[in-house]
This record gives C-alpha cells, sequence and structure tokens, in this order.
C-alpha cells in the first residue's frame, strides 16, 4: 500500500485506498487478545494547500479477548479513525517543521506501517467485557457479573487489626 508523493501531487486529485491487511504480529505477546481480523482500510489521500498530503479514513477489525477482570471471552468490533498528513522534505532542516505534519524524505511512502502503528496505539490496554465489570471474587473466584457471592472483602490494614473490636459491645 505505497503512496507516490509526487505523482499524488501532480494529479491533483484523491486516491483510494481500499484493503485488508494481516497485522497478526501487533498482538504477539498479548495473552489477553487472541485473534485479530485482518484489518479492513479505507483511505482516501488528497494532496491540500502548502505541499502536504491529507489521508483520511478509517480502519476496522474484529479482535478475540478476554476480560481483564473476569476472564470471560468477548469479541468487539473496532472502528478506528485514520488521518495522517505528509509533506515532502526539500532539505534536513525542515524535518521537525510541523508536529501535526509527518515530514517524509523519500517519494514513496509505505502506508502500511502507519496503519500498523495506529491499531497498535488502538488496542485496548486492558479489554473489558463491559464498562462497569466487576470481576472476580478474590475469595471464592465467582464472577460477580453473574451472581453476588456474599464473601467479604474488606481489607483492613494489618497493624490496626487488634483494634477492630475496640468499639465493639459484648
Amino acid at each position: 500500500m505505497y503512496l507516490n508523493f509526487r505523482e499524488l501531487m501532480s494529479k491533483d486529485t484523491a486516491v483510494n485506498f481500499h484493503q485488508s491487511i494481516n497485522l497478526n504480529r501487533i498482538i504477539e505477546g498479548r495473552q489477553d487478545i487472541t485473534y485479530i481480523s485482518p484489518v479492513k482500510v479505507d483511505l482516501e489521500a488528497r494532496p491540500v494547500l502548502g505541499g502536504v498530503i491529507d489521508v483520511q479514513g478509517e480502519l476496522t477489525a474484529e479482535l478475540k479477548m478476554q476480560c481483564s477482570r473476569c476472564l470471560t471471552p468477548v469479541t468487539k468490533n473496532y472502528v478506528i479513525p485514520f488521518h495522517e498528513r505528509f509533506k515532502l522534505a526539500e532539505s534536513p532542516e525542515e524535518m521537525n517543521e510541523d508536529e501535526d505534519i509527518t515530514v517524509v524524505t523519500e517519494e514513496k511512502i509505505n502506508l502500511e506501517s502507519y496503519v500498523e502503528e495506529e491499531m497498535y496505539m488502538s488496542l485496548p490496554y486492558a479489554p473489558l467485557c463491559i464498562e462497569d465489570c466487576k470481576g472476580l471474587c478474590p475469595t471464592c473466584g465467582i464472577n460477580r457479573n453473574e451472581q453476588p457471592c456474599g464473601c467479604s472483602n474488606e481489607k483492613i490494614d494489618p497493624r490496626l487489626a487488634a483494634l477492630k473490636d475496640f468499639f465493639k459491645q459484648d
């Protein structure tokens, strides 16, 4: 998925990218994410003022994961917005001119590495089955989303444990 910078600037029209990319390598080493579908890439690249190419679109993928709190298998579809701006550097001084624009030195830009980076940064740090997942009981191991367990999970500082019964009346 290469973008020819000078060719696109000379045409002054948009170029569309519609393809699927296998990005299994971004979940290697993760125990909580077990599967990622091929990422569907829908991008549009168009030249804008100032010799900049604006690439916008979205990335779509299905992830199979385990909830980080209750270990329930979860399948979610992710739609991630993608937006990058590229400018060809004429001299080394231009390299860090603008933070919003990625300055490139070669005329051919491999968009796959930018897509991979965006997908990687959008992966959930701690996947959840639902936003307010109650997790597993640390005492008995019951999934507290399915049923309450009745265990007392009150944590008492061991240094103050002797004072626990101080105010109890007989």
